[in-house]
């Protein structure tokens, strides 16, 4: 009998890992330091952000869906996101000399970024038709916009830090990667697991802003929500909002959420719900809450994803092809699960919207990619270049209104006579 002979020996492993290093070298040398389509994209995400907050008022098709549904605002947080994923890939390219040092780098970078949003979006700042500032730290809003992506980010910073893969050989691309898609089915089945099987109480809150006859306690009316249910997809007894309440207090939560723009609300033109309404449309919700950031961070991992391709295959052909497929994969079994029962829902952050918009996004970028790295049409998409490479800047500047409260600090007698209040109150507030 022969003796047994290892298919691989260790020198062999050796020289097949060179030759992946030297493989990535020469694609970072094929890429360049920063890719201009991805600059791009992230430019294109802010310009959208700023054009639905500030239209979104006067344009409510561009605004967020009031529950169900897809909007065009709709798709910009899973754009940042997918950002987030593609250039966490680009940046751990190469092999990390030190995972504990790479990872307290990646914490400290989200903690920033984490207590950036909450300043940004905590209700320091009052808006653009105030000229006053503070918060109630008991009332504080805890979770936002940058939060959400600090927390996608490190989740897809650990897949990527701790998370071996598989050496790199003439096998199919998506199978390296075989262990990072099994993290991502562990935290799809977290998720499912809590949607469709905690069981959601009855429950009270306290609305301060009502009116209304009801029994009161200390100035507030107390308002009832009757659920007991598991399960439930609705803006009243779903398990996200449970959740919140319970870890962060109802009184941290986003006091204005979208679905006050069903028509079960009754919501009038200067924002008041109707006493006539549902007990839940008075009360917060956070949609940028724990439970969907799960799925969030999904979509964080999925633009990882899209990022190795990009790392580990050189011609772009091949690069647009496997994004493509990924892409046109993740459309179709996203509306088959919205057709099946599983609603496009932003607030909840579902699977069949995580895959559609993580769709959406990759194809966008597919086709960016082709007109700025591929036919060199740089020219055409310059702003949105520069948007992108000042991205937080810019998001810094529109969140805070910083400008906008510059401007307005300039009135004629008194501070309502100034030149922004009333562009809102006689345009976009018409």
């Amino acid at each position: 009998m022969a003796d047994f002979q290892p298919l691989l020996n260790d020198h062999q492993q050796d020289d097949e890992e060179l030759q992946h290093q030297q493989h990535l070298i020469a694609a970072e040398k094929k890429i360049g330091c920063r890719i201009a389509s991805l600059d791009v994209f992230r430019g294109l995400s802010i310009f959208l952000m700023v054009l639905v907050d500030y239209a979104g008022s006067s344009l409510p098709v561009i605004a967020h869906a009031p529950w169900n549904g897809l909007h065009l605002a709709d798709f910009v947080m899973p754009m940042f996101l997918f950002t987030a994923g593609v250039s966490l890939a680009i940046v751990y390219k190469v092999k990390i000399p030190n995972r504990y040092e790479a990872t307290w780098k990646a914490i400290v970078r989200a903690m920033k970024l984490f207590l950036l949003g909450v300043f940004l979006q905590g209700g320091y700042l009052h808006g653009i038709t105030s000229l006053t500032y503070g918060v109630d730290v008991e009332k504080i809003r805890l979770l936002g916009i940058l939060q959400r992506i600090a927390i996608g980010y490190i989740v897809a910073a650990l897949f990527e830090i701790w998370i071996p893969r598989q050496t790199y050989k003439k096998e199919p691309f998506f199978s390296v990667y075989i262990w990072h898609w099994c993290g991502v089915i562990l935290l799809l089945a977290i998720y499912m697991g809590l949607t469709y099987g905690l069981y959601v109480a009855d429950w009270q809150f306290k609305d301060l802003h009502s009116l209304s006859s009801l029994i009161s306690e200390n100035g507030s009316t107390i308002r009832t929500v009757t659920c007991s249910v598991r399960g439930d997809l609705g803006p009243a007894c779903n398990a996200a909002g449970m959740i919140d309440r319970y870890i962060l207090g109802i009184d941290h939560l986003y006091q204005k959420p979208a679905y006050r723009n069903l028509k079960e609300c009754n919501i009038s033109k200067s924002g008041q719900v109707s006493e006539s309404s549902p007990s839940w449309c008075y009360a917060p919700f956070e949609p940028e809450g724990i439970l969907s950031s799960l799925t969030a961070s999904l979509a964080c991992i999925i633009g990882l994803q899209y990022g190795h391709i990009l790392i580990e295959l050189q011609g772009h052909k091949d690069r647009l092809c496997n994004w493509s497929l990924l892409s046109v994969s993740f459309l179709i079994l996203g509306f088959i699960l919205a057709l099946i029962g599983i609603p496009l829902n932003k607030g909840l952050y579902t699977l069949s919207y995580l895959l559609v918009t993580s769709a959406a996004s990759g194809l966008t970028f597919c086709a960016l990619y082709l007109l700025v790295d591929v036919y060199r049409w740089r020219r055409t998409t310059f702003l949105f270049e520069w948007m992108g490479k000042h991205s937080l800047s810019i998001f810094i500047l529109v969140t805070s209104n910083l400008v906008v409260i510059m401007v307005q600090g300039f009135y004629w007698k008194s501070p309502h006579n100034n030149i922004i209040y009333w562009i809102v109150s006689h345009i976009v507030q018409k």
